[in-house]
C-alpha cells in the first residue's frame, strides 16, 4: 500500500533534532550509534527494506547520491524497521543480503523495536532524513517524483536538491514533497 508522508500531522518538523540511536549493523553484526555515524557536513537516514517495489525503484539512485555526496562530508544511514515476522523479505538476514548484493555504500541497520522508526515518525519506505551538521532536520521527503508504475524518469531531483542544499550549508527550501512508498510494517 502507497503512503504519502505528508498525511501525517505528528510528523518530525523542520529543525528538529536528529533522535539518537543504537542499531544492529546487519552486515557486521556491530551495533552502531547516530553519533558514530553522523557526517560532518551532513546525514542522510533511510527509512528502507529488502521488498519494497519502491525501494527497489531508488536503490540505484540512492547509492549514486550517497556516494556522490560522501566527500562534501554528508553520510548515508540506512535503517529498516519492518516487522520480520510478518514480512520475512526484511529479516535482518535478508537485509544484509540486499546490502551485499547491491553493494550499499552505507550501513543498513535492523530496528527490531521500532523505537527509532517512531522517534523519527517514519511512514513508508522509503522515507528520506536529511539532517544538517547540526543534527537538525533540513529536509524529509522524497527521492524525486519517479515510482514503480508513474513512467517519470528517476533523476532524484528533490534529494539531490537537498543535499546540494546542506552541503553549501543553505537551509532547503520548504514545503518538501512528502515521500512516497509502502507503509512501514507495524508489529502487532
Amino acid at each position: 500500500m502507497a503512503t504519502l508522508s505528508t498525511d501525517f500531522t505528528d510528523l518530525l518538523p523542520a529543525g528538529a533534532p536528529a533522535p539518537d540511536f543504537s542499531l544492529p549493523d546487519v552486515c557486521s553484526g556491530l551495533v552502531r550509534s547516530l553519533d558514530e555515524l553522523v557526517g560532518p557536513s551532513g546525514t542522510l537516514v533511510v527509512f528502507l527494506c529488502a521488498h519494497c517495489p519502491y525501494v527497489v525503484h531508488v536503490r540505484g539512485m540512492l547509492c549514486d547520491l550517497s556516494q556522490e555526496y560522501f566527500p562534501a562530508g554528508i553520510s548515508t544511514i540506512g535503517i529498516s524497521a519492518n516487522d520480520p515476522v510478518a514480512y520475512p523479505d526484511d529479516s535482518p538476514e535478508n537485509l544484509r543480503t540486499m546490502a551485499e548484493e547491491n553493494e550499499l555504500p552505507f550501513p543498513v541497520l535492523f530496528d527490531a523495536t521500532q523505537e527509532t522508526a517512531r522517534a523519527y515518525t517514519a511512514v513508508c519506505t522509503p522515507d528520506f532524513f536529511l539532517f544538517d551538521k547540526d543534527r537538525k532536520l533540513a529536509y524529509r521527503g522524497r527521492l524525486d517524483a519517479s515510482s514503480p508504475r508513474n513512467g517519470q524518469p528517476l533523476t532524484g531531483d528533490d534529494l539531490r536538491s537537498a543535499l546540494e542544499a546542506v552541503a553549501e550549508g543553505r537551509s532547503v527550501p520548504e514545503p518538501w514533497a512528502g515521500a512516497l512508498g509502502c507503509s512501514i510494517k507495524w508489529k502487532a
